[in-house]
């Protein structure tokens, strides 16, 4: 008879339960695969009751965080900006945080900001953890004794692991799952329930999604740029927009990114074009088009110098549809 893997999906104030539910789909998924009971996903908060969760949403958990009764624990992510936000919400879960301390036989998962409180609870020391690029500086300063790896996606380490991002639970479900079932049954679920993305996404376009901007001027510097067309990206044009000078816009943009206004807008604009080479099978002339470049050569050769492949050879590496 096969062992019963039992995993608590944790619920506190303020978490993002999504992907909880979608660890909790997985399992069922693996369960079903292999026709009978090996994974026993539990919702599961430190006291029973109702669990006031991000974006105003209110669960109902009644399972206690009961240690004794589990094999591994789920920490999921919560919303924050900055460092300042992230200490906030570790001295508002320090009774948490002393439950997974004291969880030694426990083996910890966490993904996105959830591994914050697994650094504070000391179950981090010594080990490799993920942390997003923009709480490197603050996590270093709190939690020195961890070996944190910002350019790492997922880390498992002996009986504890962390995933970056609020999909960080699939790969750790996957490797779970490898673990019971082997790895051709993980990635068969894995192409079956999950949306196909590039593993390896273009270096350049690392950290350039809109909401892994970290501050609310690069928010809506984002936005607007990406609703503006390309021949009309103009320093000027940009910061009277914003409501700033534009000497203004350059300090604060340089002090933020490291890059001056234009080459940010640039590398802005290139990954929306980078987006439909991989996602779509439309011609490089229509994406052109559509996000108002002057010229199909224009947009070929800024592409290039800024990723070292035409927008061809982009897509026939990267391209989910398999266009060439």
């Amino acid at each position: 008879m096969s062992t019963l893997t039992r995993v608590g999906l944790l619920f506190y104030p303020q978490c993002m339960p999504a992907g909880l539910f979608a660890f909790a789909d997985l399992l069922h998924a693996a369960n079903r695969r292999a026709g009978q009971k090996l994974f026993d996903p539990l919702f599961v908060a430190a006291e029973p009751g109702q669990v006031s969760c991000a974006n105003g949403v209110s669960l109902q958990i009644a399972e206690t965080l009961d240690t004794r009764g589990l094999d591994a624990l789920l920490v999921p992510g919560f919303w924050a900006e900055s460092g300042q936000q992230v200490e906030q919400m570790l001295a508002a879960n320090q009774a948490l945080i002393r439950r997974l301390a004291n969880a030694r036989r426990l083996r910890l998962w966490s993904y996105c900001t959830g591994v914050c409180l697994l650094a504070a609870s000391g179950r981090l020391d010594g080990q490799a953890a993920t942390v997003t690029w923009w709480l490197v500086e603050a996590m270093s300063r709190g939690f020195p004794r961890v070996h944190w790896q910002p350019e790492r996606s997922c880390i498992i380490d002996g009986p504890v692991a962390s995933a970056s991002g609020v999909g960080g639970y699939q790969p750790i479900a996957q490797a779970l799952i490898a673990e019971r079932l082997g790895a051709a049954v993980a990635r068969d679920l894995d192409r079956l329930m999950v949306l196909p993305r590039p593993v390896q996404p273009h270096q350049a376009f690392a950290a350039m999604n809109l909401i892994e901007q970290s501050s609310p001027l690069l928010r809506r510097l984002h936005r607007l740029v990406e609703q503006l067309p390309a021949n009309q990206l103009t320093v000027a044009r940009l910061a009277q927009t914003l409501g700033l000078s534009a000497r203004t816009l350059a300090r604060r943009v340089a002090g933020e990114t490291g890059l001056a206004v234009a080459a940010y807008a640039r590398c802005i604009k290139l990954n929306q074009a980078s987006e439909r080479l991989i996602y779509t099978s439309l011609p490089v002339s229509v994406i052109g088009a559509e996000l108002g470049f002057s010229s199909d050569s224009n947009l070929s050769r800024m592409f290039k110098e800024l990723t070292r492949l035409s927008p061809l050879e982009y897509r026939q590496r990267f391209s989910t549809t398999g266009a060439q």
